[in-house]
């Protein structure tokens, strides 16, 4: 049997952190993954959306994971998403998050060309062939990647055993429900939107990687303690505070993560540069909605935690 326990928990999405010149920053990315350990969450799941990897090289995703491992490796569980848009760069990554010593590594299916299933398992376990030692994570998030996690698909992923999990983002919280069945009580579901954890956890969800975890940490942090201990009901309206504030910082000129990293440096100081093109960086006008979310944020943190 293996043991998922390291996967249990609130994992954040890491955020990609740059230095004023819109570079990877090692000092910035390292200072972000202690501040998160410091949090109290799970682990960290790095170099995925959250972490602009579709707008980053091999170089600059080597560079984040590098910081992210010497700054907490060993102390938080490590999850690196490696996939590119080709077999060659991911497998490259796959090896490289395997040397640092990173927990499981992850994986979208390839995007733009639909390509059959067979194709798309062999992608997944080329990547996962070339860090053999080290578990595997289905990425599954049909509405971005124009592909889904079928059952057909996911059975033939379980014959590969370096497969341990799935990071569902998928709306239908029926997902997680049917690839927990059949991946059997050692193999860890992930909830995947953040609008949907009461019910992702409620359904059988083992932990949750979210890409607005990191900017208000504590709440999830609630809601996964509560849904743990069967109290829904209290749960519930902390989930809807949540999705107030998701909303507000999706109502900016900025993109929402470009907003996050402002709510963050606000509230805690601690700066992570700003998003790289073509996502859209904030703009003066924000400056209200910034501190409209960050208020939300230290409201909801006083009354519900």
């Amino acid at each position: 049997m293996r043991d998922i326990g390291k996967y249990r928990g609130i994992i954040p999405a890491f955020y990609a952190c740059y230095d004023d010149a819109g570079d990877i920053s090692s000092q910035r990315t390292a200072a972000w993954a202690e501040y998160l350990l410091g949090a109290g969450v799970k682990g960290l799941y790095v170099c995925g959306s959250s972490g602009e990897c579709i707008y980053q090289g091999v170089e600059d995703r080597k560079r984040t994971l590098e910081a992210v491992m010497e700054a907490v490796g060993g102390r938080l569980t490590v999850i690196a998403h490696v996939a590119c848009n080709n077999t060659a760069d991911s497998a490259v990554l796959a090896a490289h998050a395997e040397s640092l010593g990173v927990d499981a590594i992850a994986a979208i299916p390839p995007i733009y060309f639909h390509l059959p299933e067979r194709s798309i398992a062999r992608y997944w376990n080329d990547i996962s062939a070339a860090a053999p030692r080290t578990d595997f994570i289905i990425y599954n998030i049909p509405q971005l990647a124009g592909t889904a996690l079928t059952m057909p698909l996911f059975r033939e992923m379980l014959k590969n055993p370096r497969v341990a999990g799935v990071k569902n983002s998928s709306m239908p919280i029926q997902d997680i429900q049917m690839f927990k069945a059949e991946g059997g009580e050692d193999f860890a579901v992930f909830n995947g939107p953040d609008e949907q954890l009461v019910g992702g956890l409620a359904i059988g969800a083992d932990g949750a990687i979210g890409g607005t975890y990191g900017v208000m940490p504590e709440l999830y942090l609630r809601i996964y303690d509560l849904c743990r201990a069967g109290r829904y009901d209290e749960a519930r309206p902390i989930q809807y505070a949540c999705n107030d504030i998701i909303a507000a910082l999706c109502a900016g000129t900025g993109h929402m993560y470009a907003m996050i990293k402002a709510v963050i440096k606000l509230r805690t100081g601690v700066a992570l540069g700003g998003v790289r093109k073509p996502l859209t960086d904030t703009a003066p006008e924000d400056g209200a909605r910034i501190e409209q979310c960050a208020a939300m944020i230290d409201e909801a943190i006083k009354k519900f935690c």
